[in-house]
């Protein structure tokens, strides 16, 4: 039977102020004010108390990360010294680790109202060769949908790159296995579950060679493309010193910037640059929580967007955000921008625009990030019966500016997979004690 969300408290989206009719994995309908759904029968969900949003959208993370929180060797450090500290610890992930990692940041994902995720999977070591096989067997017994990046480091610190040797993989075995996920796990047209990119990790990780080659390869299979770009001055400075050029320029000559790519923060770019992006349609995976704590820099959101570039946003790793809490992502965006552009420059409904139909944009999605007729049923529902809301006033406002962090019920696919704040038949206990004992076990061998 069909059913209508009904009378919501507030609702993101135009001409469904009565709520919505899902029926199977879709809406099917949206009830404007003053209307009634023009089909039935009906199973009702009353509303009343919830604020309904698009299922939110996490366009780039690291699920691994989840076992390296809050890491003392890593603390206070900017990108590079970070990455230094974290590589040889993340070297002794096993296939069970990176499983129990896998789904708890999946489920943290969920609680806190987001439908589809990114993983950005690059660390390789010897056992781990089934990684994204792992990541797409979790993301199917939870139901979220999921667009599993193939990582890659192949540029070791022998070959002046930054990663330790133990990481990294022969060009020769990252494409071959990059061919067999894609022909495996990938889905295509409306409705996707999984999906998978192709996402060598980063230009002082990866040879040049090889960014060519996953190019041509993402082209010839019909998928898209990912990598970080442009986060810290230390990129643009090895960059120049290695390829005697700036990292976008480095991504033009290796035949990356078009509408089948995404980048992961984006921050240091000149007014050129942003041209050059909106102009390709490449689009920016906006991470402002990892941004801040790293002291990357500021994403320059609205110049993206104006020149169209597609941003979404993203919380990136829990090793560098520290929490892979969508919702809150949402605030730390808002501020940022604030910070950057101005107070009235910048909505909280601009906020969760980027969390929804921008993210949607930047994977390349037209069939998720909005709620209209005909698009997925990916929902989140938010009450505000907290004490961080008493006394609000605009509801969808109130989600941003007084810090919402959890979902009462998250629907995908037309499945609630959070009720009441919970996921049903998950024990979140047992999965957090599982999780402590991995996380012990990585950092200390």
């Amino acid at each position: 039977m069909a059913v209508w969300i009904k009378d919501p408290l507030a609702i993101c989206a135009d001409g469904a102020e009565r709520g919505i009719i899902v029926d199977g994995d879709r809406i099917v309908e949206c009830v404007p004010a003053g209307a009634v759904p023009t089909r039935g029968p009906l199973e009702i969900f009353d509303a009343g108390a919830h604020v309904v949003l698009p299922g939110l959208i996490n366009t780039h993370h690291h699920f691994y990360q989840t076992l390296t929180r809050a890491f003392g060797p890593a603390l206070d450090k900017e990108l590079f010294d970070w990455l230094k500290a974290l590589y040889p610890i993340w070297g002794r992930l096993t296939p069970d680790a990176l499983r129990i990692a896998t789904r708890l940041a999946m489920v943290e994902l969920l609680l806190s109202g987001c439908t589809t995720a990114v993983d950005h999977h690059y660390v390789f070591p010897d056992g781990l060769e089934d990684a994204i096989d792992i990541q797409a067997e979790e993301a199917r017994t939870l139901g979220m949908r999921a667009v599993l990046t193939r990582g890659s480091m192949n540029l070791s610190e022998e070959d002046g790159g930054l990663p330790p040797v133990g990481v990294v993989q022969t060009a020769d075995a990252i494409l071959d296995d990059s061919r067999r996920v894609v022909e495996t796990h990938h889905e295509t047209g409306p409705g996707a579950m999984v999906q998978i990119a192709l996402a060598p990790c980063s230009p002082f990780s990866v040879t040049e060679a090889l960014m060519r080659d996953t190019a041509a390869l993402a082209a010839d299979l019909g998928v898209r493309l990912h990598t970080h770009l442009a986060e810290t001055e230390d990129e643009n400075r090895f960059c120049e010193a290695t390829f005697g050029c700036r990292p976008l320029e480095y991504l033009q000559r290796v035949g990356w910037l078009d509408d089948r790519v995404w980048l992961a923060h984006g921050i240091h770019f000149t007014p050129d640059e942003i041209v050059a992006l909106g102009a390709a349609g490449t689009g920016i995976a906006h991470c402002p929580g990892s941004n801040m704590i790293l002291a990357s820099g500021f994403c320059p959101v609205p110049a993206l967007e104006n020149a169209g570039a597609p941003v979404g946003l993203a919380v990136d790793g829990s090793a560098s955000n520290d929490q892979s809490n969508m919702i809150q992502e949402v605030r730390n965006a808002f501020l940022l921008q604030r910070i950057a552009n101005g107070s009235s420059a910048i909505s909280h409904l601009d906020a969760l625009r980027w969390a929804t139909a921008g993210s949607a944009r930047v994977l390349g999605r037209d069939d998720i990030g909005m709620i209209e007729a005909g698009k997925a049923a990916d929902l989140a529902l938010f009450r505000l019966d907290e004490p961080r809301f008493s006394g609000h006033g605009d509801p969808l406002a109130a989600l941003v500016l007084c810090g919402a962090h959890a979902a009462d019920r998250v629907m995908v696919a037309g499945r609630w997979l959070v009720e009441d704040g919970t996921i049903p038949d998950l024990d979140l206990e047992a999965l957090r004690g599982e999780h402590e004992v991995a996380a012990r076990a990585v950092q200390t061998g």
